[in-house]
This record gives structure tokens, sequence and C-alpha cells, in this order.
């Protein structure tokens, strides 16, 4: 597999459209989840959420990584400063473990033909290398229990526990018997 791994670029912008489609990502999400209170998501939705991350990776620094199978783009990491995503800040499951400063990385996304291939894990590793590199010191994840023997693609859109686990992340956290808290120490 002749896997690259990128920081989004204005010059990289073209390739995650492609990446995404029309549909952006998945329901028009174009990654602002996160980064959006649930109203503003929906009042977004679609082409507004395109612009609004486009808008992200022209200011700057990039929202996320961009994975090129053989110079074709076929997955997407975000990740970044935590304090960049809203959604974090609100949630009483996924609320601060304490009050270190942490880069977080809140969704994937794999082309169809690449799923289940192990691409996410390749995007998750470059995300740990990323945030080292931009001087981050933890970083997290919020991830999903495989539930089903199947579950949902659309479902996973924030990783498996057992890529987080593989790539050195333990649990900080697990409130109730939702979903946990996944860090990792970086390296200064």
């Amino acid at each position: 597999m002749n896997l690259t791994i990128y920081p989004v670029t204005l010059e990289r912008w073209d390739d995650l459209e492609k990446l995404f489609g029309t549909r952006g990502a998945c329901g028009g999400c174009w990654c602002m989840w996160w980064r959006s209170s649930r109203a503003e998501f929906e009042a977004k939705k679609g082409e507004k959420n395109r612009q609004a991350l486009k808008r992200l990776v022209q200011s700057g620094p990039s929202p996320g990584l961009i994975g090129y199978l053989d110079g074709q783009p076929v997955g997407w990491i975000c990740v970044g400063p935590r304090q960049d995503f809203v959604r974090l800040a609100t949630s009483r499951v996924l609320a601060p473990v304490d009050d270190q400063p942490v880069w977080s990385a809140v969704c994937f996304f794999v082309a169809k033909a690449q799923r289940r291939s192990g691409l996410a894990a390749s995007l998750l590793k470059a995300a740990v290398k990323h945030a080292q590199e931009q001087g981050a010191t933890i970083i997290e994840g919020y991830p999903v229990r495989a539930y089903a023997p199947k579950m949902p693609d659309a479902f996973a859109y924030v990783g498996l526990e057992t890529i987080f686990s593989q790539a050195g992340f333990k649990i900080a956290i697990r409130r109730g018997k939702g979903r946990a808290v996944w860090r990792r120490t970086l390296n200064p």
C-alpha cells in the first residue's frame, strides 16, 4: 500500500472535496459536527458547512489530515486543539478530564472502497505525529466500541476503541456505560 498523509491545505482542498463527495462525507457534515452547536450545525448542513470548512482550511492551521493511496484521496482525520471543538465543551460524557492542554482526534472518513483496510489506524498514527509536531503533549480520542458483528460504517466516524488501543491510547475516564475519553501522552 503506497499511502501518504498530509495536512489539508488550500492546495489540497479539491482532493478533500473529491473524497467527501456531494454528501460532504456524511449527510452534509463536512466535518463540522464537533465544531458547532446542534442548532448551528443543523442550520448549516450541506453547502454552508462546506464553506465553513473551506474557511478553516484557508485561514490555517490545517483542521485535519488527508490520506492518499497511489495519489488518490482515500481518507481524512480531523485533529486539532480540543478547544476548537465546541461539542466537547458542552458534553457531560466527554467533558475535560483535567485542565491540561489537549489535542483531539475527533472524526475519520475513509473512502468506501478502502474501509476495513487499516487506513483509519494509519490516519490516527499520522494524527498523533502531527499533534506532537505542533507541540501537543496529550492527544485524546472519543471512539465507539464495536457493539455489533457488523457496525454500520456511519456509526464509526469517531473511530473504534480497538484502533485507539493499538495506537497506545488508554482510557482516561469512562463516565457511566457511555463512550470513554481515550488519551495518549506525547513526548515533547
